[in-house]
């Protein structure tokens, strides 16, 4: 018997994960037979710290083994491990909520066409389409804040960067900002 497939399991598992504040980020199934695992990414919009990922878990758990009594996706006689766990800070950012989890956050963007950017993700425009950028330039005792309107369209690929320093304030400020007033913000400092 096969296994089933992962988007049925996601089927299958994500209303326990919204009941918790958390989507279904990714599941993957890999090996087969006795060694079969499903592990599944979840994330929202706080964090889930330790005792959120074991309560989810066992919901998981739970949804699966009852969608099973129920007929909806088979197992058979395979046996699984499962592991629920966070995509972690190395994933890639590809849907706004993502964008939005990670405000106030440095992210290393490539555009369509190869050019990069490096600055602080700042509000996601209502559309879900558009993200604030904020940077700055300057001596490091007086940087000026600077940025651009991102628009998520045009991201090939963006992943958060690890800080080992602190955020200039000037950034801080400008990611801070509503959308409409940081856009606001940037036609002042353009001109």
């Amino acid at each position: 018997m096969a296994f089933p497939p992962a988007e049925a399991i996601a089927d299958v598992i994500r209303p326990a994960a919204a009941a918790r504040g958390l989507d279904i980020e990714d599941v993957k199934v890999s090996g087969a037979g006795r060694k079969t695992q499903v592990t599944v990414l979840v994330d929202g919009d706080d964090a889930p710290d330790l005792d959120a990922i074991e309560a989810v878990t066992r919901d998981i758990s739970a949804a699966l083994d009852e969608a099973e009594a129920n007929r909806e996706i088979r197992f058979g006689e395979l046996e699984y491990t499962l592991e629920v766990s966070t995509p972690g800070v190395s994933a890639p950012l590809v849907a706004p909520r993502h964008w939005r989890r990670n405000r106030n956050r440095l992210v290393r963007v490539r555009l369509d066409g190869g050019d990069q950017v490096v600055g602080r993700i700042g509000a996601l425009a209502d559309d879900g389409d558009r993200v604030i950028i904020a940077t700055s330039t300057g001596p490091k005792g007086r940087p000026t804040a600077t940025g651009a309107v991102l628009e998520l369209a045009s991201v090939e690929q963006a992943v958060v960067e690890i800080e080992f320093s602190k955020a200039p304030a000037v950034e801080l400020d400008l990611a801070g900002l509503d959308f409409y007033d940081a856009v606001t913000r940037l036609e002042e400092l353009d001109k």
